[in-house]
């Protein structure tokens, strides 16, 4: 089958799936490779979308049964029912790769279902069928990490997948990692009844995020319930019929104490998925962390073969990963894709939210670049306090000199959504005056990105 394809991608997740689409747009012909049964990858099938569910309909029970009658409704007992939230998450997921199976059928690409291996450089073998193409794209996605001595059975000790899929509220959940994941799940999993114990290896949460962020998020969600242990390692766990027994030691000393609990949360991190696709008979490079090397086209060493999304650098973020295969479809039809990685939004999806794009102070200190700060609290915004969602605030960081907009850090109700704005001023070169001459609808939410660029210079107003 000798050139039957223009473009294979390998893997149909948020980077493959897109790439697969975009290539079609631009009128190649195209075949996407997918182990699983559905398509969507991790991020659609046991990832973002199914815990964004659970998240909700946690977020819905918590706020009707502590915020009602702040609200003047009266309502009688409040329970929840764990199966109902399980079979919506799951006909959410349903829905959406139903959604991709339409879109692949509309664009005429081929799903090619099972494991892709390189042959040689041109050819791949699926199920013992040969495919060639004159481009392969590798879009594998990556795995969670594992820790000694916590076997994963995704029942009792788990993972992001067991953590979607528990049978009943676990009485005592610790959760290992304090980032992304472990934060959204252990808020899920809290709001319905779990006594929730973070434990982290560093001495401070979420570190890609703003330091000033991070302590503020840790505080909100300690007064939600849930319990911090901060500079501590995992070495070591014992089960019994009853419990798991954690053995923790601290990440930098002598000492030991022991935690128990009736589920573990593995959610230290992630990586590269690129094991059985034989990349090592082909020649394609990797680098020390296992990732796929690229250049800034997304090619690798081996000519005809590209990388994107999570198997190579960068965040491990879904829509970094769209954003890529979109880029190397145009690429690969001879236009100028191109992915702006200072403007890469990312979101903690906790409540409130956290969200962030560009710079940290931490990370513009330690590059010696002189800036400035404004900030502006939630609980001096009308529309939050009409909401009852005053907790946090916008940190906006912009250049000393020429006042151009380096970063934007926010805590606080629907940041998912406010940090859209600050992306797209990032990506347009704006200064942190530009937005403070915007106009802003009032009341809203977004009032706060207004006055934390005014603050930016001094002059908030209301404040």
């Amino acid at each position: 089958m000798s050139s039957q394809y223009d473009v294979i991608v390998i893997g149909a997740g948020p980077a493959g799936y897109v790439c697969a689409i975009r290539a079609a747009q631009l009128g190649m012909k195209v075949a996407c490779v997918e182990r699983r049964s559905t398509l969507g990858g991790t991020c659609l099938n046991v990832g973002c979308i199914p815990s964004k569910a659970l998240l909700q309909s946690s977020e819905k029970y918590f706020s009707f049964r502590n915020e009602a009658a702040k609200h003047g409704i009266v309502a009688g007992e409040i329970s929840f029912n764990l199966a109902n939230m399980m079979a919506r998450k799951d006909e959410i997921v349903s829905a959406n790769i139903k959604g991709i199976q339409f879109l692949f059928k509309k664009h005429n690409i081929s799903w090619i279902k099972g494991a892709a291996v390189f042959k040689v450089p041109g050819t791949i073998v699926v199920a013992g069928t040969d495919y060639s193409a004159k481009h392969f794209v590798i879009a594998t996605g990556s795995e969670s990490l594992s820790l000694p001595g916590l076997e994963i059975d995704e029942t009792r000790i788990v993972t992001s997948t067991g953590a979607l899929t528990l049978k009943a509220v676990p009485r005592r959940l610790v959760v290992i990692g304090g980032g992304y994941i472990g934060l959204e799940l252990g808020t899920m999993w809290g709001r319905l009844g779990s006594e929730v114990t973070v434990v982290e290896f560093l001495d401070r949460l979420i570190p890609t995020m703003d330091a000033e962020i991070a302590e503020s998020a840790k505080k909100i969600l300690e007064k939600a319930g849930l319990k911090f242990k901060l500079g501590r390692r995992v070495v070591g766990a014992t089960r019994t019929n009853a419990s798991i027994s954690l053995t923790l030691t601290p990440a930098n000393g002598d000492g030991h104490e022991t935690l128990e609990a009736d589920v573990v949360l593995v959610a230290i991190g992630r990586r590269a998925h690129t094991s059985g696709l034989g990349l090592a008979g082909i020649g394609v490079a990797l680098d020390g962390q296992g990732r796929v090397k690229t250049d800034k086209r997304f090619a690798t060493n081996v000519p005809g073969i590209y990388a994107i999304g999570d198997v190579i650098a960068g965040p491990m973020l879904a829509h970094k990963a769209a954003e890529e295969g979109i880029a190397l479809a145009e690429i690969l039809a001879g236009q100028a894709g191109n992915v702006n990685y200072s403007a890469i939004p990312g979101v903690i999806y906790t409540w409130p939210e956290v969200a962030s794009v560009g710079k940290t102070e931490e990370e513009l200190r330690g590059a010696g670049v002189s800036y400035k700060v404004g900030k502006f609290p939630f609980i001096a915004n009308s529309r939050a306090r009409t909401m009852g969602d005053t907790d946090g605030f916008v940190k906006i960081i912009a250049d000393k000199r020429t006042d151009t907009l380096l970063g934007a850090h926010i805590i606080g109700p629907d940041a998912s959504a406010i940090i859209g704005e600050l992306v797209v001023a990032m990506e347009f070169g704006a200064s942190a005056e530009d937005i403070a001459r915007t106009s802003h609808a009032h009341p809203s939410l977004n009032e706060a990105v207004k006055e934390a660029a005014l603050a930016v210079d001094g002059r908030a107003l209301h404040i």
